[in-house]
This record gives C-alpha cells, structure tokens and sequence, in this order.
C-alpha cells in the first residue's frame, strides 16, 4: 500500500487548504476533482467527474491509505432547485456511499468524512454546547443529507474493512473564503453602516488553516477511527465583536450603530431573508474538548490568527 493521501474536492476553499499543508509536511497528495484544474504545487490530479451514486472512484483511489471527503453540495441560501432534497442526496449521501464502497475495494485504511454541524441543529440556546453525544436534528436538506450520509457510512464500517473518521465542523473562514463571510468582509472593507452593534449571540468559528491541520491528525491518529467530532478554534464570538475583528484586521473602522436583535429579527421576517438574520444573531457553540482528550489536538491558529490571514487575502485579491 502506497501512503498517499487522496482529498475529493480538492480545488475547494477547504481542499485547496489542506492539500497545501499535507504537501508542506511531506506528504504524497492526490487530488480528486470533477474536472481538470490546477491544484497546489505537487499534488496529483485525478478527474473522477460529477459526485453521485454512480462515480467511478475506484481507479482513482488505487494505491492511496487515506481519503479525505470535501467534495458536496454545499447549503445554498435560496436554492433554485424544484426538488433540493433529491439534489443534495445525490451528491452528499449516495455520491459518499459510492466512495466508501469504492475505497473499500481499492484497499483503502481509512475515509475521513467531513460532514457538518449542521447535523446537531441550527443553533444552540444559553449556554449550551453542541456535542457528538447530541440526538442528531439536521434542519434542511443539506444537513439532513449529510446526516444520511453519516449514518451510511457506521453501517459500512461495521463491516470491518475501513476506518471511518467524521468530522463536523462549524462555519470555515480563511483566504479563499465565499457566501456569507465574504459579504461581511466585503461589507466591513467598504465601511458600510451595518445594524448589529447590539448582538449577544456567540458563535464558534473554525479558521481553515486549523482544519488543514486537524484532518491531517485524523487521517493518522490511531484513536480517530469510529468517532464524530466536532472541532472549532476555540474562540466564540459575538457577530459585533467578530466584525470589529475584521475591521482591525482589515485596518478599517467598524461602523457599527445598536439596533435591538428582536426588531432585527422582525425585519428579517419581514423582507424575507429570515434565516440570514438568524445566522448573524443566533448563537453556535461547539464542545471541541473531545479532540484535545482523545487526539491531544489544540488549534494551531488563534482566531485573530485567522481573521488576519483571512483579512490579507481580502486586501491582496482587491488590488489584481
């Protein structure tokens, strides 16, 4: 068995990350991508074609120990499609079935499937935690697929002829960064008037550079196989002091003026974009102190770390 790392989704925001690091420590990568691309300096491309339940992985996983699961369907605010749920199973649950069942008979040791937190529901209340210990409540099609997927996937390793690692992880920022966060940035940068100078909610973030990190320790910790864990940077944050964040990051001024969360809610209700106001003033919190007992792992970027980082992209990608 060759030791090569084998990422799907490999031209990702995630993907790009974590095949830049595997590579920086030595490692051989190969890349799995829907279509021919230009990955990071010495990782393997391998094209497998679009991700459903009928994908021919096998080919491409040949030689490899270990694969690393980013390719999906990712959550989309309004999703066009007439039937997302069909959408999001079929890539997110039959297309990771179809690679289980494929890295199996390609001799492969162990999948490391990054799924989302999503899974445990979309907030937490006072000063709850989300757990793995947690009656899973996926509340959309996404989460709900990647649900699915999981459960697949324990049926599978049952069978004794892979290890499986999930993954669940929260909000990801970082160079390279899309949706939501791109907009705040964006919307911080320009010094635009934003009304959340009153949020008391707190979230956990999980800057990319710590998940490159993390997914790398569970493609080799021996104590990783058969559990679900959910991994952050340690830091919550409310969305005022987040974007204050950014704005020194960014070295720009916050304008930040107080407006009461509930009328802010009702506005949301009101215009229809409920479920973005309740991403900026729900609270998220994870309990990551499974990772750190069990792997003896700790983020290795702080989240001003990774709010600078994430701030020197923005700036450098404004002025090509």
């Amino acid at each position: 068995m060759s030791n090569i790392l084998a990422v799907t989704g490999a031209n990702g925001f995630v993907g790009r990350a974590l095949c830049a690091e595997a590579i920086k420590r030595g490692m051989v990568v190969r890349g799995l991508t829907r279509s021919p691309c230009i990955l990071p300096a010495g990782v393997e491309n391998v094209v497998v074609g679009n991700v459903d339940g009928d994908t021919q992985w096998k080919q491409a996983l040949t030689g490899c120990d270990v694969v690393v699961h980013l390719a999906a369907r990712v959550h989309i605010m309004h999703d066009k499609s007439s039937d997302p749920l069909t959408e999001f199973r079929r890539v997110n649950t039959q297309g990771t079935i179809r690679l289980a069942q494929c890295a199996v008979d390609a001799g492969v040791r162990r999948l490391v499937n990054v799924s989302s937190i999503g899974v445990n529901g979309p907030s937490t209340r006072d000063n709850l935690e989300f757990t793995d210990q947690d009656v899973p409540d996926p509340h959309n099609p996404y989460s709900l697929s990647k649900w699915e997927a999981e459960q697949a996937l324990q049926r599978i390793a049952l069978q004794g002829k892979i290890e499986v690692v999930t993954v669940r992880p929260p909000l990801i920022y970082g160079p390279g960064v899309g949706g939501n966060f791109l907009r705040l940035l964006g919307a911080v940068y320009r010094g635009i008037p934003l009304p959340l100078g009153m949020t008391r909610n707190f979230r956990d973030l999980l800057y990319v550079g710590n998940l490159a990190d993390f997914l790398i320790v569970c493609s080799s910790h021996p104590a990783a196989p058969g559990n679900t864990y959910l991994v952050s940077d340690g830091t919550p944050v409310s969305t005022h002091t987040l974007l204050r964040g950014l704005a020194r990051a960014l070295g720009v001024k916050a304008r930040l003026f107080p407006v009461h969360p509930f009328l802010l809610q009702t506005l949301g209700n009101l215009t229809g974009y409920t479920a973005e106001f309740e991403r900026l003033l729900s609270s998220l919190r994870v309990d990551s102190g499974k990772v750190c007992r069990e792997l003896g792992w700790y983020p290795p970027f702080a989240l001003r770390d990774g709010l600078q980082a994430t701030a020197d992209w923005y700036r450098a990608e404004r002025r090509k």
